[in-house]
């Protein structure tokens, strides 16, 4: 007897560990600095940047701790996924692009 799947089978989420890092202005190319890490559940690194992005340009939905300003473009997100490694994302007007990784000082 073979057991059938009455339901589509749902993409599981995971979880993934973000960090953001933003200037000390707006604008500026360098000086990126970590102003915040969080994990965030989603089924792929466009579903976790646009999240983030969701979650930290309304002021009801940041965390309290968040002291830094909303997340604008330029603005870089790393997501970490330990063994599998780390990409990076920089916000431009058409959206999130992958870049290289950055030099944070």
């Amino acid at each position: 007897m073979v057991l059938q799947l009455l339901y589509p089978v749902n993409k599981r989420k995971g979880f993934y560990d973000v960090t953001i890092f933003q200037t000390q202005h707006y604008g500026q190319n360098k000086g990126y600095q970590q102003v915040y890490r969080l994990d965030i559940s989603g089924r792929n690194h466009q579903d976790v940047a646009d999240k983030v992005f969701k979650r930290f340009n309304v002021s009801d939905t940041m965390p309290n701790d968040y002291c830094a300003r909303y997340v604008a473009t330029g603005d870089i997100i790393l997501i970490d996924e330990g063994k599998r490694g780390q990409n990076y994302y920089k916000l431009q007007s058409g959206g999130w692009e992958k870049i290289n990784r950055i030099h944070v000082r």
